[in-house]
């Protein structure tokens, strides 16, 4: 049989996988492990670079390292928007009418609650102003956890949302993150954000990851939660290679494609 041959999306996948291993790569190097000519591999990495996932260095490519600035929300917004509509709508699949459901912060997830009109009596938990605000004139009941305003990701944070998160449990926690990889599980730029998703994590009965293709094998600063603790991901594309071991660690995987 023909061996496969990667996509543009898998390739670059699999060269950020590959820094995340090694931090710097050559053009060399990166060809050999992708079985693809050095002239792929460089417009590859131009295009990556320009895209601000990676350092372009010469003679090869380097990780782009954990202090990069998380974009402002609104920034967020406008990036990947086809992608996020896309995994929202299969998301939206896994909610029934009457659940109780935690929102996370993100522009994944706030994608996630312009749906829900579409069910009918859900409780909904969240640490999102911006879910919040979408869903003030909703039906849905609407339970916001307190805590720190955070403005750069409008998200309630820290120690003081850890009261409320204790004394609920939620049927599905809807989760977004900055970045995702296979040792690191889900990560993030804010060390008190990372602490109020890990406390929804204890009292969820089912976690669902939401992230776009552009965040994964791309560890962010600090840990929010394991892979053990994912139940569903979904994702618009994922590497064959990440999707057999996400799939051998027990995680559902989801594809929101075109």
């Amino acid at each position: 049989m023909a061996e496969h041959r990667l996509l543009t999306a898998e390739r670059e996948q699999k060269i950020l996988e590959l820094l995340g291993q090694s931090r710097v790569m050559t053009v060399a190097g990166l060809s050999e492990a992708l079985a693809v000519s050095e002239a792929t591999v460089r417009r590859d990495l131009q295009s990556m670079h320009e895209r601000k996932l990676l350092q372009r260095v010469r003679g090869g490519a380097a990780f782009q390292g954990l202090t990069r600035q998380e974009p402002l929300f609104a920034d967020k917004e406008e990036q990947q928007t086809e992608a996020k509509r896309r995994i929202a709508l299969k998301a939206l699949e896994l909610v029934d009418d009457h659940d109780v459901v935690y929102l996370d912060g993100g522009s994944t997830v706030l994608a996630l609650a312009r749906l829900l009109e579409g069910r009918q009596g859900l409780t909904v938990v969240t640490n999102s102003m911006m879910a919040a605000a979408e869903l003030m004139n909703s039906r849905h009941r609407l339970i916001l956890v307190g805590g720190e305003f955070r403005a750069r990701s409008r998200t309630l944070v820290g120690p003081l949302t850890a009261p409320v998160i204790q004394s609920l449990n939620v049927d599905k926690a809807f989760m977004g993150t900055i970045g995702f990889s296979i040792p690191d599980g889900m990560t993030t730029t804010d060390p008190s954000e990372a602490f109020t998703k890990e406390q929804i994590l204890k009292r969820a009965t089912q976690v669902v990851l939401l992230v776009d293709s552009s965040k994964l094998g791309v560890p962010s600063f600090a840990r929010s939660g394991t892979i053990g603790d994912i139940d569903v991901l979904v994702t618009n594309r994922i590497s064959e290679q990440m999707l057999r071991d996400v799939d051998s660690l027990g995680v559902r995987v989801i594809l929101a494609g075109e």
